[in-house]
């Protein structure tokens, strides 16, 4: 009798099985096509639920052309993977694909071979809506919160797997965005614990690009709320842009700036190439590592780093990228075949590569040499003002010798920047309110001013001296009294 039941559920099965989907008596059979076609491989609990990405590229203009072309093709790797575009989010200044200075409009691309990045790519939040309170609401799945855009949010749940990409420049504790204000550490973290607190995700993965991107989560990401990144440099290092004028590869003749960034595309042609089936971040982590550290001269090439919960290392890619299905039959090996590097670009140097080139290869003599001529020497101008009026400032603080101490110091590793953020985001303000904006570039004296908390200066004295250093501020747009980043 046992045999004769055993047969009927299997015939029953097989009957059922026949049958279209929506026709089918009861929702818990299932074919392994109608798991794959779920967003799940296995049926196993780990793949359940929805994938999200959101991808950031926190700058504009053109010279920055890099951080939107990762953005873009780090979109196409999704789209590739099976991400619907209800479950990508997008930010971007797009300004750079029909830009006066493309020489191919409405075109992006991430390598000097390589194709079209931007086509298809979602505007959800473009211009001024690329900003930090957008960002933290679309995270949080806040959309009362979003202001412009698509007001597309990561509307997740308990079982879902989010992505976070976010390329840019950056500085001891914080990120940049095109508008101010600029992103600081302790602030995402917050955000990034908020959510964790909703029960709305199951894990999730930080992949970060920015110059000193470690400290970002040093010594701040709790290892217990299922989130695992990896960043581009540690603490207190920059990272490195590629495929920038002069390097081997060069991108073609007629780009005269950066077309990625080391971290970026080490990451996005490992995973161009293998199944993210069967390769797990863990594997990714190394490669990367690999093809991004720095070279025997020390020239060039950054520290990867990995933060947070480690344990999901041993996840697969699949589970928060999806798969390029041409790729199935690719066998992941550990070796790393993609090409090395011979040469790369300091990220706060890409800047002056593309004005140089700018300016070098205008026409002689014309009004487009000229600016760029001028450009050229305003952020040179620029540079040396912020560097000199930080060093004048610690050195009218604590005396010539032990001023320069504190601007050089750095905390053991697992120790966050600085005690009291509040503290350090009313130094840049009062620092800013008499020498002009940091910007991108003033960055990098984030940990000096970090330090001048930690050594006990008040505010009001940063101010005072703030203002008897800096007697007059470059009229340029770098130096802009407008525009810093903590107003």
């Amino acid at each position: 009798m046992g045999r004769y039941a055993a047969a009927s559920a299997v015939l029953l099965i097989l009957l059922v099985s026949l049958l279209p989907v929506e026709s089918r008596p009861d929702p818990l059979i299932r074919l392994p096509s109608d798991l794959a076609a779920a967003g799940r491989t296995d049926g196993g609990d780990d793949a359940v639920g929805t994938r999200w990405a959101v991808l950031i590229a926190g700058s504009n203009g053109y010279g920055n052309y890099r951080h939107q072309a990762d953005i873009c093709h780090a979109y196409q790797i999704m789209k590739s993977g099976g991400l619907k575009d209800e479950n990508i989010i997008v930010f971007m200044y797009d300004d750079i694909a029909y830009n006066e200075e493309n020489p191919r409009p409405g075109v992006i691309i991430n390598h000097p071979q390589g194709g079209d990045v931007y086509a298809g790519v979602p505007k959800d939040y473009v211009g001024k809506n690329v900003n930090v309170k957008n960002f933290f609401a679309v995270l949080l799945g806040n959309e009362s919160a979003v202001t412009g855009g698509s007001r597309k949010v990561v509307n997740s749940g308990p079982d879902d797997h989010i992505f976070i990409f976010y390329s840019d420049h950056g500085g001891p504790g914080v990120l940049g965005m095109p508008t101010y204000p600029y992103l600081y550490a302790d602030d995402l973290i917050d955000v990034l614990k908020q959510k964790h607190a909703l029960g709305t995700y199951k894990s999730m993965v930080f992949y970060l690009e920015a110059c000193e991107s470690g400290s970002i989560f040093e010594g701040l990401l709790p290892n217990d709320i299922n989130i695992y990144a990896t960043t581009a440099s540690n603490a207190e290092e920059s990272s490195w842009g590629t495929y920038c004028p002069g390097d081997f590869p060069p991108p073609p003749p007629e780009y005269w700036t950066c077309l990625g960034d080391l971290y970026s595309i080490s990451w996005m042609e490992d995973s161009d190439k293998h199944n993210l089936r069967t390769e797990s971040l863990k594997q990714q982590y190394q490669l990367v590592k690999d093809r991004t550290s720095a070279d025997n001269s020390g020239s060039m090439g950054s520290h990867v780093m990995q933060y947070g919960n480690l344990d999901l290392s041993v996840d697969q890619l699949y589970l928060y990228m999806g798969s390029n299905p041409a790729n199935d039959n690719s066998t992941f090996i550990d070796d790393n075949s993609l090409p090395s590097f011979s040469r790369a670009v300091n990220q706060r140097d890409a800047d002056l590569v593309y004005y140089w080139h700018k300016f070098k290869r205008s026409p002689q003599g014309s009004q487009q040499k000229l600016a760029a001529q001028r450009d050229l020497l305003d952020v040179m101008s620029h540079r040396l003002h912020v560097d000199n009026s930080i060093e004048l400032v610690a050195k009218l603080l604590f005396g010539s010798e032990k001023g320069m101490e504190v601007l050089k110091a750095v905390r053991p590793a697992g120790q966050p920047l600085v005690d009291d953020w509040g503290c350090l985001k009313s130094m840049v303000h009062a620092f800013e309110t008499s020498c002009g904006s940091l910007s991108q570039y003033g960055m990098k004296h984030m940990r000096s001013l970090a330090n001048m908390c930690n050594a006990g200066v008040r505010k009001e004295a940063m101010a005072e001296v703030a203002g008897q250093a800096c007697l007059s501020v470059p009229s340029n747009p770098w130096s802009s009294l407008r525009d810093g980043f903590a107003v």
